[in-house]
């Protein structure tokens, strides 16, 4: 993509972490949450969240200013947007990813020695449980977002039998058993990962029909099966090439003949220089992981045949963040 840059164009980009740093502190403060039950200044939102009133009004000011908040005389009121997504108790809240993305900073930060090493960087701990906790609530907020469209696109018929390959909370497994009846499914992932996966199982009211196998899929086999549909859902761009055949492999091993893959991940173009989201993705993966980086449809399509699969095809769907599905039939 041919963009014209000037100087006022590479100051907003090298500056942009200011927004998203204003952004995480608000959502760590509960700024919107505090604010949900009316408009309060300055100085009354302060006291109530025990926070230097001067302070206060200046990170309130800089929302407002991103258009999150509305302010109006001296008293600041969230937008309808901000009300939506960004009170905690809001069923579509995406703060646990934003939560996510503040854990991550420490490493950006670090971008330049981990291009220089090629090793992952270490950064500041917010501490095992709380990280993991909003990487997998994070993780549903993304897929909340577009999970009940995919599954409504994804002609399921005929699939008795799901496996959704570190599913995390299950989102997928979810949407696709709402939207197939006939449908079952195995989340299959870490058992620290079950807590999280069997109360949103539950919240939607298909416990009966998901059930939880905990292992690490990158070294043990695949239980469960057979499947005739597995789902991968941002899992390759979390492992280097030669992890990702092997992982493909298991998968197809505990497939029937005949059944279907599905990758969905943010899938670069063959050159490799865009999208944009795909290839910013990549530099997180250095900063994470050994290895670990987004793929190309080409290099996707080449493990997938490595592990025997067949009629490979990309869904035209596409995801805000440009994440893609290819699918293909297991041999």
């Amino acid at each position: 993509m041919t963009r014209e840059w000037n100087p006022g164009k590479l100051m907003s980009v090298s500056s942009g972490y200011w927004a998203g740093c204003t952004l995480q502190a608000a959502v760590r403060l509960q700024i919107f949450t505090g604010l949900a039950a009316g408009p309060l200044t300055a100085k009354d939102l302060a006291a109530q969240l025990e926070s230097n009133a001067r302070a206060t009004a200046l990170l309130l000011d800089a929302l407002a200013a991103l258009g999150l908040l509305v302010k109006e005389g001296s008293v600041y009121r969230n937008c309808a947007a901000a009300a939506e997504l960004l009170v905690t108790h809001s069923p579509r809240y995406m703060g646990h990813i934003i939560l996510h993305h503040h854990h991550l900073l420490d490493g950006w930060a670090q971008l330049g020695e981990a291009v220089k090493t090629g090793e992952p960087v270490l950064r500041r701990s917010y501490g095992v449980e709380t990280e993991r906790e909003s990487f997998l609530l994070g993780m549903f907020n993304l897929a909340m977002a577009i999970a009940p469209t995919i599954a409504r696109e994804i002609d399921l018929d005929g699939c008795r039998r799901l496996l959704d390959l570190g599913g995390g909370p299950g989102t997928y497994a979810i949407h696709f058993c709402l939207a197939n009846p006939h449908l079952e499914a195995v989340i299959f992932d870490r058992s620290t990962t079950e807590p999280f996966a069997r109360k949103t199982v539950e919240r939607f009211g298909v416990s009966e029909r998901i059930s939880f196998a905990g292992g690490d899929f990158t070294a043990d086999e695949i239980g469960g099966g057979p499947y005739d549909v597995a789902w991968l859902s941002h899992i390759l761009h979390s492992n280097g090439w030669q992890d990702c055949e092997r992982l493909l492999a298991r998968v197809t091993a505990a497939m029937v003949p005949g059944g279907r893959i599905l990758v969905h991940d943010f899938i670069l173009d063959d050159t490799k220089d865009g999208p944009e989201f795909p290839a910013l993705f990549s530099l997180n993966m250095l900063l994470a992981n050994n290895g670990g980086r987004s793929y190309s449809e080409l290099e996707i399509r080449q493990m997938l045949e490595k592990a025997g699969v067949v009629d490979i095809t990309r869904y035209p769907f596409r995801a805000p963040n440009d994440s893609s599905i290819l699918a293909g039939v297991v041999r």
